[in-house]
């Protein structure tokens, strides 16, 4: 048995460290994650249930829990790639509403995660204060270069770059308009709007 120390590791980390492993692994073999919080477990648990593999923890005496996976036969991870079309349109910054620092830390992570699902989105639409994330000085620069890299296509507002005076400021991606933003959520099969 495969045991991934994912202990110190903060959300998402674990999660997206065991759908890495679980790629190499056919049914009826299972992977172990040991994780020092039971929001990780918890979101092992999740991922695992929705991609239709059994699921099993115990908790330890030193405070960590063992989180094992066992792959079924059923897994629901091909159909989620033959899915597709995923687009994500962004309209600011950050995420949620509350606290800025906080919301600015859940969109960095956000981004990041991008670029670990099994099959990264078609499109990301940035608009109103959104277009910070692709301009100079953003923290999340190399995660949507990787994203590109990948394919996927990197819009942002040409009206709300030059409100915030970024237009010469761009780094990632093009510039596009809002009909173009309007049709690439449209058209999508899938659309998470931020």
């Amino acid at each position: 048995m495969t045991i991934l120390n994912m202990t110190g590791k903060p959300c998402p980390i674990p999660v997206i460290e065991a759908k890495k492993a679980l790629r190499g692994k056919t049914a009826g073999e299972s992977l172990s994650v040991l994780v020092d919080n039971d929001i990780s477990r918890q979101n092992l648990q999740k991922m695992a249930e929705g991609l239709g593999h059994g699921f099993a923890y115990e908790s330890r005496a030193d405070g960590n829990f063992l989180a094992t996976i066992s792959l079924g036969t059923g897994s629901r991870l091909m159909e989620q790639e033959e899915a597709g079309g995923l687009v994500v349109a962004v309209g600011r910054d950050r995420m949620g509403a509350g606290s800025d620092e906080l919301g600015r830390t859940l969109m960095k992570s956000f981004i990041y995660s991008l670029t670990e699902l099994d099959l990264a989105p078609e499109q990301i639409l940035f608009y109103n204060s959104g277009v910070l994330l692709s301009t100079e000085g953003s923290g999340v620069l190399d995660d949507l270069a990787s994203l590109s890299e990948k394919g996927v296509i990197i819009s942002s507002c040409g009206a709300c770059l030059n409100y915030f005076g970024l237009t010469e400021k761009l780094k990632v991606g093009n510039v596009t308009n809002m009909y173009a933003i309007l049709s690439g959520m449209a058209e999508a099969r899938k659309l998470i709007n931020l």
